[in-house]
């Protein structure tokens, strides 16, 4: 590389690309429900309807009125082409009733529970107990559950009796127990009446 252009490059500084960097892909939904009721209750003035939606300018009220409309003419596709939530329901519906692969059936199934945002289960643990205990009563039911379905557990007994086990504690060095009695000779002096 010539001289010249190593000091071309000195010259020139980075270059970050930022991808949405003002939002103007994002949905705005909220911001499109209030453009919608105020269009209803007669605003047409960009100015005011730039106020009443909280935007920064009127270019991003007409991105917003854009996406609007774009969303109606989408809805207006669907309904041409006969797909309504009704149809989409009823083929999930005959999927999970037809299919003869569980796995399809499941799938759909989990699909109207998504939608009606009932996918998520979070069990509440009892905070009281420990790690300990946890682990053990999931062992537990694992080795329930291989009997139940006759495979032979290799680890018989280890589960029935509860093992002690000794905590080794490190050796802490002179320098750093020196170090400890200085702070804390150091925080009685700062924090004594």
């Amino acid at each position: 590389m010539s001289k010249e252009k190593k000091k071309e490059l000195k010259k020139l500084k980075p270059f970050v690309f930022v991808e949405n960097i003002k939002g103007n892909y994002t949905p705005r939904t909220y911001a499109q429900n209030i453009l919608l009721k105020a269009i209803s209750e007669g605003v047409t003035s960009i100015k005011e309807l730039r106020k009443i939606s909280g935007m920064k300018s009127a270019a991003d009220v007409y991105r917003t009125l854009d996406k609007l409309a774009i969303r109606k003419e989408y809805h207006e596709a669907l309904a041409k082409n006969g797909i309504s939530l009704d149809y989409i329901i009823n083929g999930l519906k005959d999927i999970a009733d037809s299919s003869e692969s569980d796995s399809t059936r499941l799938a759909s199934l989990n699909i109207l529970l998504k939608s009606l945002g009932l996918d998520k289960y979070e069990k509440v643990e009892d905070s009281g107990k420990n790690w300990e205990d946890a682990l053990l009563t999931a062992i537990t039911k694992e080795k329930e559950v291989k009997s139940i379905e006759g495979k032979i557990d290799s680890i018989e007994g280890e589960l029935d009796e509860k093992k002690e086990y000794e905590v080794i504690e490190p050796v802490i060095p002179n320098n750093e127990l020196k170090k400890q009695e200085d702070e804390n000779e150091l925080a009685k002096m700062l924090y004594s009446d």
